[in-house]
């Protein structure tokens, strides 16, 4: 809204001139999202504690993990208000691409919302349905791909990029793509969701992810920059980039919160979101393969269970009894099962996801 109502001012006054800079918006996109993080929190755990929505720890799962039965969870809530807030604050609420962000992000935040609500206060303890969570993110995957064919927001709606190579690009036919669509954001929702094990872990690799497309935002909706790098430039991404690092600041400032020891987690509400949120991104950004890279622990972690459930059912129709792959699954609980203290998974995980970035980056010059 800023950006529709200061820059008119510009020929008033010069100061209003910031407000035509993605730079400029961004810085404030982050810090606003910062700061509703830091003054909601309180409220919104507080809130969430009155209503006695505790989590419910799985009794499969690792043993000290019972400890934080009862924590506030939902909290996810958070993320979505201070990432909106942010994004219709600072960024131009009439372009294409941020209405389609702000949906995807705020329609798979309401499916985690449906899946927390299940569990936590109708006392389902599978939450909800695992085919009607995904016929949720399908609807939504369908509707984008649609919108993208129907109103583009660039000259080739069904193309994306190919890492490392310099005017590389698959070219989807109109019917493969919105299958394509569906996947990435199906894909991308639940590989976080499935993250979200351990105090400030998604959080952290989601804030790591977000930043990291928003700088990719930015270099392709410039046509200088993206011209020197070899990118596809797309007229309006730079208006992602503000949401991208509006999500990050949110994350973060959940973060604060959501540090080990927690005293709020995300459920679903929060790690659907942020997965949902930064597949779309990726879909407009046309660097769906490139996902793969920044969000590297994330494919992990969804890899790791799918190998061992993959390989318990394989074993157990050629033995007769189900062999795990790995200690426990996802990843982050293997470790721990191995003796890594909770805090070590969570910091040396975070390492990776910044060397995901790093590699995403070198692909920016090895072209």
């Amino acid at each position: 809204m800023l950006y529709h109502f200061l820059v008119p001012l510009a020929d008033e006054h010069i100061v209003f001139n910031l407000f035509r800079y993605i730079t400029f918006r961004a810085a404030g996109a982050m810090s606003t999202a910062l700061v509703v993080s830091f003054l909601l929190g309180p409220r919104v755990i507080a809130w969430l504690r009155a209503l006695r929505v505790g989590q419910v720890v799985r009794q499969e799962g690792p043993a000290d993990h019972l400890i934080k039965a009862g924590t506030p969870t939902m909290g996810g809530v958070l993320i979505l208000i201070a990432t909106a807030v942010s994004t219709v604050l600072w960024a131009d609420v009439t372009s294409w691409n941020v209405i389609i962000v702000l949906v995807v992000l705020l329609w798979t935040g309401t499916l985690g919302f449906l899946d927390d609500y299940l569990k936590v206060v109708r006392k389902r303890t599978e939450g909800l349905v695992a085919k009607y969570k995904l016929v949720g993110q399908g609807m939504i995957g369908f509707l984008v791909a649609l919108a993208l064919l129907l109103l583009p927001v660039s000259t080739n709606p069904t193309w994306t990029t190919v890492p490392f190579f310099a005017g590389w690009h698959v070219a989807f036919l109109p019917l493969a793509f919105v299958p394509w669509v569906m996947l990435v954001l199906a894909g991308s929702s639940n590989a976080v969701n499935l993250s979200d094990g351990l105090d400030g872990l998604a959080a952290g690799l989601s804030a790591i992810a977000a930043a990291t497309f928003g700088v990719f935002a930015y270099l392709i909706g410039r046509v200088d920059t993206s011209g020197y790098l070899g990118l596809l430039y797309l007229p309006g991404a730079g208006e992602v980039a503000i949401f991208c690092v509006a999500l990050a600041g949110a994350a973060l400032g959940f973060l604060w919160f959501n540090a080990h020891p927690a005293e709020v987690f995300m459920g679903d509400t929060g790690s659907l979101a942020l997965g949902g949120a930064i597949g779309a991104v990726a879909i407009l950004l046309k660097m769906e393969f490139l996902l793969i890279a920044v969000g590297g622990v994330f494919v992990i972690e969804a890899a790791s269970v799918i190998l061992q459930v993959g390989y318990f059912k394989y074993t157990a129709r050629r033995h007769g009894v189900g062999k795990r792959f790995f200690e426990m699954a996802p990843l982050h609980h293997h470790f721990e099962q191995k003796g890594w203290a909770e805090s070590k998974v969570i910091i040396r995980f975070w390492i990776l996801g910044v060397l995901c970035s790093l590699i995403a980056f070198s692909t920016l010059k090895i072209r």
